[in-house]
C-alpha cells in the first residue's frame, strides 16, 4: 500500500536506517562486552597471573588448530557476565531516591550509544569513481554533536550519587562533575587547531565534518605528526573524560568504597560497567578518525584499496585495528600508573592542559595566518 504523498522508498530507507542503527548499537556492545574480557585477559598478563580462561562452550575446544587457543581466552565470558548481572538479586537500599536511582544508569549509558551515530567508520568505493562515507549521519557540525551529548554522561554519574543518599557515592558524583569541566576545556580547545590546520590554505579541500578530517589525512600526514601537542592533549582529557585510571576519581575505591556506584548492584551496576567501556570504545574511535588517519592506511600514503566492496571492507577493518589497539592502550594504561590524588588531578587540568592548549592554538593561529598569506 503506498500513497501519492510518499516515495515507494521511503519505507525502505526508514527500515534501512534502524537496522543499520540497531548494527550499530550491537557492534559497540560487543566491542564493550569483549574490552572488559581484554582488561581481564591483559591485566593477567601483565602481573603473571592466568584471568579468565574457564567460559567456553563445548563444540570450541574442537575447532582444528585454534581450539585449545580460544578455550584459554574464555571467548563466552562477557556473556556470562551479562547473564549473571541479569539474574543476580537486585536489592534496592530503601534510603535512596528511587526515580533518580533507576534513572541515573541510563543516563550514563545513552551518551555513548547516542555519539556513535555521527562517527564514520569506512567509505564505500562506487565503481563510478563516487564515495560514500559509511556513517548513519554524517554531520557537518559532527564533533560539536559529539562533545554536546556525550558530555551528558556526566549528568548519569552526578545522579547516581545524588539519588544515593550515600556520602561516599555523593562525592563521586560531585569530583566526576568537576572532573569533567576542568578537562572538557582542555579538550576543546585542543581540536581548535585541528579544524584550523583542516582548513588552512593548501592543505585540504575537505569540510570540518569528522569525515572531512579524517579524509584530509589521506595521501599527507596523519595529524598526530602534524599537531602532536593537541593529540597529547586530546588524549589525556579523554582519559579523564572516561573516567580512567590513573583519572578515575569518581569511583576511586581507596577512599570512596566504590564511588557514585556504591550503592549500585546487579543489573544496574552492570549498565555503569558497559557505559564506561562504551565511553572507551567512542572516545578510540574518534581519536582514531581525527589523529589516526581513520580508515585510511599510512601517512603520506594513498589507500591501497581496491574500488570495491572488498577494498570498503579493508578500510573498515583497518579502522577497526587502530580502535582496538587505543582500546589495548587505555588497558595499558590503567595497569602501569598509579591512580593520581583528586588535587593532581584538578591542579593537572586547570594549571598544566589548559595553559597549554591555549599557547598551543594562539601558535597554530599564527602558522595558519602566514600560510593564509594575511601578514
Amino acid at each position: 500500500m503506498t500513497f501519492d504523498w510518499m516515495p515507494d522508498t521511503l519505507w525502505f530507507s526508514v527500515l534501512l536506517k534502524v537496522f543499520y542503527a540497531l548494527m550499530m548499537i550491537g557492534a559497540v556492545m560487543t566491542m564493550a562486552g569483549y574490552s572488559v574480557l581484554a582488561e581481564r585477559k591483559v591485566s593477567a598478563w601483565m602481573q603473571g597471573r592466568v584471568g579468565p580462561n574457564r567460559t567456553v562452550l563445548p563444540f570450541v575446544e574442537s575447532i582444528p588448530f585454534f581450539g585449545p587457543f580460544l578455550k584459554g581466552l574464555g571467548i563466552f565470558q562477557p556473556l556470562a557476565d551479562g547473564l549473571k548481572f541479569l539474574f543476580k538479586e537486585e536489592i534496592v537500599p530503601g534510603h535512596v531516591n528511587k526515580f533518580y536511582y533507576y534513572l541515573a544508569p541510563l543516563v550514563a549509558l545513552v551518551p555513548a550509544l547516542t555519539t556513535m551515530t555521527v562517527l564514520p567508520f569506512g567509505q564505500i568505493y562506487w565503481e563510478d569513481g563516487s564515495v560514500t562515507t559509511l556513517a548513519l549521519a554524517d554531520l557537518e557540525v559532527g564533533i560539536l554533536f559529539v562533545f554536546a551529548v556525550s558530555s551528558l554522561g556526566v549528568y548519569g554519574i552526578a545522579l547516581a550519587g545524588w539519588s544515593s543518599n550515600n556520602k561516599y557515592s555523593f562525592l563521586g558524583g560531585i569530583r566526576s562533575s568537576a572532573q569533567m569541566i576542568s578537562y572538557e576545556l582542555a579538550m576543546g580547545l585542543s581540536l581548535l587547531p585541528v579544524f584550523l590546520w583542516v582548513a588552512a590554505p593548501g592543505v585540504s579541500s575537505s569540510g570540518l565534518s569528522i569525515s572531512g578530517i579524517a579524509n584530509a589525512q589521506e595521501g599527507a600526514a596523519w595529524l598526530f605528526i602534524v599537531q602532536p601537542l593537541s593529540a597529547l592533549i586530546f588524549l589525556i582529557a579523554l582519559f579523564a573524560e572516561t573516567n580512567r585510571l590513573p583519572f578515575d576519581m569518581p569511583e576511586s575505591e581507596t577512599d570512596l568504597v566504590g564511588g557514585f556506584h556504591t550503592e549500585y548492584g546487579s543489573f544496574k551496576f552492570g549498565i555503569f560497567f558497559v557505559a564506561e567501556y562504551a565511553h572507551i570504545v567512542i572516545g578510540s574511535a574518534l581519536f582514531t578518525l581525527l589523529f589516526l588517519g581513520g580508515w585510511h592506511f599510512l601517512p603520506f600514503m594513498n589507500d591501497p584499496w581496491p574500488e570495491n566492496w572488498i577494498g570498503s571492507l579493508i578500510g573498515v577493518g583497518w579502522f577497526l585495528c587502530k580502535t582496538i589497539f587505543l582500546i589495548f592502550f587505555f588497558i595499558w594504561i590503567r595497569w602501569t600508573l598509579p591512580r593520581f590524588r583528586y588535587d593532581q588531578v584538578m591542579h593537572l587540568g586547570w594549571t598544566k592542559l589548559l595553559p597549554i592548549a591555549l599557547a598551543n592554538l594562539i601558535v597554530y593561529i599564527v602558522i595558519v595566518t602566514i600560510l593564509d598569506g594575511s601578514f
